[in-house]
């Protein structure tokens, strides 16, 4: 985090479901810490599917709509990395949650 981007991993037994579901809350605790100290979700890796409901923290919902608009620009059909920034449209994100 010396650079104020987050590289991490939790190591964990996926089939185990109370591991697991600890090993979210874990990460969505360093996700707001790391924002709240002034840090960022996303360095060269991007955003990517773990960190994907927590980039609301970050951007706000003006900036998204236009980070969204530039990629349907360059990649109207959604072929390069799909599913892999955006929370779903429809779906409220974390700042909204109050998570």
């Amino acid at each position: 985090m010396g650079d104020g981007n987050l590289h991490v991993n939790f190591l964990l037994e996926k089939n185990d479901d109370e591991n697991l579901a600890r090993a979210h809350e874990a990460a969505g605790m360093l996700f707001r810490k790391t924002v709240q100290l002034g840090g960022t979700l996303s360095g060269e890796h991007g955003i990517g599917l773990t960190k994907q409901p927590f980039l609301s923290l970050e951007v706000k919902a003006p900036e998204m709509e236009i980070m969204r608009s530039v990629k349907r620009i360059f990649d109207p059909s959604n072929l390069l990395n799909p599913g892999k920034i955006f929370p779903p449209e429809d779906s409220a994100n974390v700042r909204e949650k109050g998570q």
